[in-house]
């Protein structure tokens, strides 16, 4: 069974299925919760050093970064999941 990916931006890709949810990184608890995935090594960095838009979370509870807007990334997703065969041709 083929897997349907999300794309984070700059070539990174996380499986559609995977993602719990996708938050904006600008409240103290992101923050928060940044800092405490990091210290636990759960932290993935996708934001290529640029400044981090969205906060990914995943059922495995690693927490990945990306520089790509969180209402980007989430209309990605609801393409992803509404129609996954048409999303992966593009």
């Amino acid at each position: 069974m083929e897997q349907v990916v999300l794309n984070i931006g700059f070539g990174n890709t996380v499986v559609a299925d995977r993602v719990v949810t996708i938050l904006t990184p600008n409240s103290s608890p992101m923050k928060r919760l940044k800092d405490e995935a990091k210290d636990d090594r759960r932290l993935i960095d996708a934001t290529h050093g640029r400044k981090t838009r969205a906060i990914i979370i995943t059922d495995s509870n690693h927490v990945i970064l990306s520089a790509i807007q969180a209402e980007t990334l989430s209309s990605r997703f609801e393409t992803l999941i509404r129609n996954p065969e048409q999303a992966q041709e593009k």
